[in-house]
């Protein structure tokens, strides 16, 4: 891995799987081969190459999710362009604020509608929008010699203020993340994915495409998640493993026939936001193979740990994958935190960023270390469990709360299908917690039962303040629950009453 670029090793994982006769995608009823999909990149790269932008430069890809739009990302990358693909559904002038916030000039569309519905909003910054199909070309193309050090990906996360940040992933920090994750979870060219994920998010990318084209796996590509649609997808497809998010596959667990099993899953992958031990189990009930829970940041590439699919723990984000360093450190300070005992997660290796780029954001790496504001532990085996997070922890009084752990017994009642605690102002503690939960399909919630229930588990000081009952709990793009917004209902304590 060392010196080379992600361009290079995919080019030739991808002609070396084309040899074989290996198919890449599967889109409906449609397959295309590694051969076709190769051919497709190198199109993409001559034409980006005739694009009149320069070596590392930002290019912004703001389609819906299709095997061209991943051949043109890949494409981009490999004309030595640092490509990333926007998310759905936002504004002309969103993304024109963005593209102006990295210098970003040139914006591949969908179709000549989408160029001109944008043309106004990039033209005051100086920018210009094409169709991405314009940009394929059979003009012969010898693609620049790239190394580690190379800008590769550009990621807009969202920030704890509401505004991107923008992440910068060079060739090394991508090849060094999709080794720890293949040496995890052994893919192979037997397997298929169901991606089910947006291509703007870090795992969309680095774990959902580089890794198994690296390793000539399949890939069943389905443009959106829809709750209502992944039972049949599982059943045409055939997966081996599926990646998502908790909320996911919550709302799939509605959907499947009582007893229905997939005989070609071998396990299920979740991560990118936390999961209760008690949709844990649901889940791996529901489908009868297991759930392997990872756990990473785009500031650290993608995936920093993860469960072994043939030994995993419930309650665990797993063990450090293969050629990261991950500690515990006493939250704040440069001390680390005794065996057995809670500190701030911390990483360092390969897949640490570049920096953010495009705004005065205070970087989260210090002396070599990226701090996650996560707390957690290790356990005799080395893997590691979540405990919190330091911006989370609600001071109440004085103690530290979790809100996971009274999330964790919440979620234990029959009647909570899904539930968040976050904390809120209070005159007398100072701050105290509020729980929104989500009624199972059928049942009813008795908040006075739920507090009850919290005591059964916890003591009297995590029983939150106030419980409020939702017909489901918001969430963002990706599907992760948004705590921001739960936290504005929390300050407005008769918007949600139970």
């Amino acid at each position: 891995m060392n010196g080379g670029s992600l361009s290079s090793a995919l080019q030739e994982a991808l002609r070396a799987h084309a040899a074989l006769g290996r198919r890449a995608f599967l889109v409906g009823d449609r397959a295309v081969g590694y051969a076709e999909f190769a051919d497709r990149i190198d199109a993409y790269a001559s034409g980006f190459s005739q694009a009149g932008l320069g070596r590392g430069d930002f290019v912004g890809i703001a389609s819906a999710k299709t095997i061209e739009c991943v051949a043109a990302f890949f494409g981009a990358m490999r004309a030595g362009l640092c490509p990333t693909v926007m998310e759905a559904r936002i504004s002309p002038e969103e993304l024109a604020s963005r593209m102006q916030a990295v210098g970003m000039r040139l914006l591949a569309c969908d179709d000549e509608e989408q160029q001109a519905g944008c043309g106004e909003a990039l033209g005051a910054i100086g920018a210009r929008a094409v169709p991405l199909a314009s940009l394929a070309s059979s003009v012969p193309f010898t693609p620049p010699v790239l190394g580690e050090g190379d800008r590769a990906l550009l990621l807009f996360t969202s920030g704890s203020t509401g505004l991107p940040k923008c992440v910068l992933l060079s060739h090394g920090n991508l090849l060094a993340n999709a080794h720890g994750v293949a040496q995890h979870t052994g893919v192979t060219p037997a397997d298929r994915l169901l991606h089910i994920m947006p291509l703007h998010h870090t795992n969309g990318i680095n774990n959902q495409l580089v890794v198994p084209l690296l390793a000539g796996a399949e890939i069943a590509l389905v443009e959106r998640f829809r709750a209502d649609d992944i039972v049949e997808c599982l059943r045409h497809y055939q997966p081996t493993y599926v990646t998502g998010v908790p909320t996911m596959y919550s709302r799939v667990l509605s959907k499947l026939a009582p007893g229905e099993r997939f005989p070609s899953l071998r396990f299920l992958r979740c991560g990118s936001a936390p999961i209760t031990p008690a949709l844990h189990e649901a889940i791996e009930e529901a489908f009868g193979v297991p759930l392997v829970v990872s756990y990473g940041l785009s500031e650290a590439t993608c995936t920093s740990t993860m469960n072994p699919p043939h030994k995993r723990k419930v309650g665990s984000i797993g063990t450090v994958l293969d050629g990261q360093e991950l500690a515990l450190f006493q939250p704040g300070g440069t001390e680390r935190v005794a065996p057995g005992q809670d500190g701030e997660i911390r990483i360092r290796g390969p897949v640490l960023m570049q920096g953010y780029i495009g705004a005065e954001v205070e970087s989260p790496i210090v002396d070599g270390w990226l701090r996650t504001g996560d707390l957690g532990r290790f356990d005799d085996e080395g893997y590691v469990t979540i405990t919190g997070r330091i911006k989370d922890v609600i001071i109440r009084g004085g103690e530290n709360l979790s809100p996971g752990l009274i999330e964790n017994q919440l979620e234990k009642h029959p009647t909570v299908k899904e539930c968040c605690v976050v904390g809120t102002a209070d005159a007398d503690l100072g701050e105290v917690a509020v729980a929104f939960v989500v009624a199972q399909a059928g049942s009813t919630i008795d908040v006075d039962t739920l507090r009850e229930h919290v005591l059964q588990g916890l003591s009297r000081v995590y029983v939150p303040a106030r419980i409020h009952v939702l017909a489901t709990l918001p969430t963002g793009s990706l599907g992760k629950v948004d705590r921001n917004a739960l936290k504005r209902m929390a300050a407005q304590p008769d918007a949600a009453a139970a």
